[in-house]
């Protein structure tokens, strides 16, 4: 980047969500890389955690937090308008745990 231009990720208001595209922006300015070389390697990261994760695999970086899947069994449900039974099918969904250092650093922004 030239010392001219700014930076394509902004201050954003507590609360609001980080875009992909204001991830690598970030990982490109604080890695000092290309913008191209920075989303490369932030959808590198991304796919090897979905691999990860669709082999069942716990991924732990320490000090952020511990991502796993959970799997769920399967249940009858309701229908809320009618109340007609509905088979609920079991599924596996993707479960993030904040680390202790995280969670303290955010307990110290409050």
């Amino acid at each position: 980047m030239t010392g001219s231009r700014r930076p394509r990720y902004h201050k954003r208001a507590r609360g609001s969500a980080v875009t992909k595209s204001e991830l690598i922006d970030a990982v490109a300015e604080k890695g000092g890389m290309t913008r191209r070389r920075a989303e490369q390697t932030v959808n590198a990261i991304f796919a090897s955690m979905a691999e990860s994760l669709v082999r069942g695999d716990r991924i732990e970086i320490r000090g952020f937090g511990s991502f796993k899947t959970k799997h769920y069994d399967g249940y009858v449900g309701r229908n809320p308008k009618t109340g007609q039974p509905i088979d609920v099918p079991p599924k596996v969904l993707p479960v993030f745990k904040v680390g202790r250092a995280l969670r303290e650093r955010l307990a110290d922004e409050e």
